[in-house]
Order: C-alpha cells, then structure tokens, then sequence
C-alpha cells in the first residue's frame, strides 16, 4: 500500500467497498496501529498508539459514522480533544461557547453552542465533526464520505472550508463515492482495489471512466443501463396526498416499464411521502390505486399485503437488523413462506437467501454472516434482497446508492432496470442529481412539500432538476402541472 499526500492539496482516495479506504485512513489518524511499513509526517517516521497521537501530530479524521457524545453540548463536542488532553482544568464555558459559535458560522450553522448534540439532526452532527476537525489547526485533516448527509448548500460551504484550508497548506484525503465531487474539489486521486494500491494520477488528465475501469479491474462501457424504449399501462396512482407540514397536494402515476424517480432538496417531503404511502406514517388525505383498484393502506403490513414494498435511506438504523445475519435479514418481511408446519424453516430460509446472495452478488463468507460485518455496498444489497423476497409488484428505492461503491451502484441500477423491464414497479427516491438524469424514464421534482414539475424526455437534465428542485425557473422553463 502506498499514498503520498502534499501539502495544500486534495488528495482523493477511491475504490469499492472493502478495497482498504477507511483502513488505511484509520490507521494515519491512530485509530488502528500500523503492523507494517512506515507512516511519515513531515520527513519522519512516526508511530501512533491512539488518537490523541494523531491529533498531537496533527492529524485529524472527521467519521462517515457520528462519533460524537450525544449527552454533552455542541461546544464541549467541538472541543472534547483539548478537554481530554487537560488542556482546559478549568473550563470556561462562556469562552468556550463563544468560539464554539465562531466555528460554526463558517458553515451558516446558527444553533445554540449549549445545545446537547442529541438534538441535532443527522446532517447537523456531520457539520459538528467538521468543525471539530477544523478547530484543532490540523496539518492533515482526512474527510471519509463527508457529505453522505449533507445538503447541498452546506456541500457548497464545506467546499468552500476545503478551498481555504488548501491556501493555508493543509493536506486533505478526500473518501469519497461521488465522482463528481472528486472531479470538483480534488488535485490527485489514489485508487485501491482489494486491499492493494493500483494508481496514482492527476484528476486534471483523467476521465470518470479511467477511474472507475481501475477501481473495479475490468472495462465498464456504461455508467447507467439504457433508458426505456416505451413504456405501459398506469400501474400506480396517487392522488390528493396530503400531510400537516411535509407535503401537500401530491398527484403522480407510475407507468409500467418505468424507473420513476424522485428529486429535490433534502427536507422537501419526499421520503414523506413515501412513508405515508406505504402505511409507515399517517397521512392526513390522498387515495393510492393499483391498476385501477383503490388500495386501504393504514400499516406498513397492508402495503406489504399488496405488494409495495419501502427500502429505507437508512439501512443501518431502518432497514436492517445488523447483528443478525443475512439469512435471517433476507427472510425478515416473508415468514409466511419459510414455514413448514407451525416451525420455520431453517433450511428454506438458507435457500432464499443463498439465491439472493448469488443473484444480487453479495460478497460475504456465506449467508450465516452478520450484517454488521459487510461492507455499506453489501449491506444495501442485502436490504434489497429483503424487499424482493417478498415478490413485490412496486418497490420504492430511498436514496438507494447513498454511501456505496462505484461497482455496486452499477450492478444495483442495471438490477433496477431488469426489474422494470419485467413488469414490476420501480420508484427511486434520490438526491443525486446525475443519479436521476442517467437512469430514470421521468423525474417529478419537489420543492417545499409540493411538486414543482415532472421532467420526461430533454427536460431531464441536472440544470432543470436543480431550478425547479431550488424554486428558481430559468428563462423558459415552465412547471409541469400534471401527472
């Protein structure tokens, strides 16, 4: 394994799930100890033993995964590496809460420095560890999938973070899934592949295909699947769905043959809506019908009864139950059919799931692995093969792809087409805006609870999506009012 990082740049560090990223990151920023090789900061060798040598060094890591203290303040959270250290015997909180605020404002972020971290929403605790990072003065800050809970205006202003960082001569490793932002913000890009180093290169010389052919070892010719060439019958309507603060007004239709997609800003209502939809939240009006037959949804069970099923954002919280295996996720929603007798059938429920490993791929020893042992591609594919099993008609896919590899994103969307193709239903909720230009057949965008307009055709493209999603219209371009 080898990486170099340079002062002042962005230093990208690709691959699949599993190829050794975090590892590798965990180790320079002394969560793991190094067993071989060398780790050199500034022309010498060093050894960490925890982090706290790392941060002495200074050598900061802001997680994927919230490693915050829920219990405590924002400011304390801010600063908890200083107070650890005995720094700070005697803390005084006025001071400390008036520079926690300072750092804050950098990234907009306007709340109470007194506030217990618990209160925050997901993509306010990532903006807390950045700023946690940010405030030691580090000389290399490591940013594993920063953004995986971000908006994109706090996107733009850890952008912005990372470009002043750059001036100062801070080194950043860049993790990240998102080839966009890779092609954005990053000066080199190093890609692994199973544990081993395979390039370094400049991202200025380099296409998004060079990069991914590498990180996966084999040509791929397309990124998404083909669109579809026509499409059928209305298999799916919503009609008047009606929330108190989330959404409001909401009509669709889902033709068969087609990927739907979903867009907008985080906090528009749609994953709202599809919760209510399916019976996992209580709506306050709006009738859902499957080819022409009014559907009485009130529990996520009727849903389910009918075949439409909800694959949650978040998998690892919502959608999984990671200390148990992938035998026993597959088979979590379809008892029914594993049963002989009045016992279940161990060896049915081996069955299903070993012909869900093998059709969807899932890299595991075997289906007796638990889940919180998989890497975040395999776990998505697992959650996935928990809601086919079921044999549904409709499946609605939230944010499908968030926080996986390249090689999955692929195999899953081409899945999604196969799955089109053959008469089911599928619906793609999604805040990658290249996501849902490449792979969906039409796109009905939100903006604060209501549908701003249904793209098709043309009018797909990132720059119509990103206006009607903003509430910003373009010369010319008009909402689509109907279904």
């Amino acid at each position: 394994m080898h990486l170099e990082l340079r002062a002042g740049e962005v230093h990208s560090l690709v691959g699949e799930n599993g190829a050794g990223k975090s590892t590798l990151m965990k180790i320079v920023s002394g969560v793991y100890s190094l067993d071989h090789g060398d780790l050199i900061v500034e022309g010498k060798p060093v050894r960490f033993n925890n982090v706290l040598d790392a941060i002495n060094m200074g050598i900061s890591l802001v997680h994927q995964e919230l490693v915050n203290c829920p219990d405590v303040s924002i400011a304390e959270n801010i600063f908890m590496n200083k107070i650890a250290r005995g720094r700070m015997e005697f803390v005084n909180f006025t001071e400390l809460n008036r520079r926690a605020r300072d750092e804050m404002t950098k990234f907009h972020l306007d709340l109470d420095p007194r506030m217990k971290m618990s209160r925050l929403s997901v993509s306010q605790q990532q903006i807390v560890e950045i700023v946690k990072a940010i405030s030691i003065n580090a000389k290399v800050i490591i940013f594993d999938e920063p953004t995986s809970s971000l908006t994109e205006t706090e996107t733009e202003d850890l952008f912005k973070i990372i470009a002043a960082l750059k001036k100062r001569g801070v080194g950043i490793l860049y993790i990240s899934h998102r080839m966009e932002e890779i092609f954005t913000i990053c000066d080199r890009v190093t890609i692994l592949r199973d544990g081993h180093y395979i390039d370094t290169l400049n991202v200025n010389e380099v296409d998004k295909m060079s990069i991914i052919n590498k990180m996966i070892g084999r040509e791929v010719a397309d990124f998404f699947p083909p669109k579809a060439s026509s499409t059928g019958d209305t298999i799916l309507s919503a009609r008047g769905f009606e929330h108190a603060t989330h959404f409001h007004g909401i009509d669709f239709d889902l033709k068969r043959g087609e990927i739907l997609g979903f867009s907008g800003l985080i906090g528009c209502g749609r994953s709202e809506l599809f919760k209510c939809l399916c019976g996992l939240d209580a709506k306050q009006d709006g009738e859902l019908s499957m080819n022409g037959e009014v559907l009485d949804i009130s529990r996520y069970s009727d849903a389910l009864k009918h075949g439409i099923v909800y694959l949650t954002e978040d998998r690892k919280n919502e959608g999984l139950f990671l200390e148990k295996s992938i035998q026993q996720n597959t088979s979590a929603l379809n008892l029914d059919n594993i049963v002989s007798g009045f016992f279940l059938s161990v060896a049915k429920e081996e069955r299903l799931a070993a012909e869900f490993r093998s059709s969807l791929s899932i890299k595991s020893s075997n289906v007796q692995q638990l889940c919180v042992n998989l890497s975040g591609g395999n776990q998505q594919k697992v959650l996935i093969a928990k809601g086919l099993a079921i044999s549904p008609r409709i499946i609605i896919f939230d944010e499908p792809t968030k926080g996986i590899d390249i090689g999955a994103k692929i195999e899953i969307y081409r899945m999604m087409r196969d799955l089109a193709e053959n008469g089911i239903g599928v619906i793609i909720v999604s805040s990658d805006l290249m996501e849902a230009v490449g792979l969906c057949d039409r796109v009905v965008i939100m903006h604060e609870g209501r549908i701003a307009a249904i793209a098709s055709d043309d009018q797909i493209t990132e720059t119509f999506l990103h206006h009607q999603a903003s509430g910003v219209f373009a010369h010319g371009e008009v909402a689509v009012a109907d279904a």
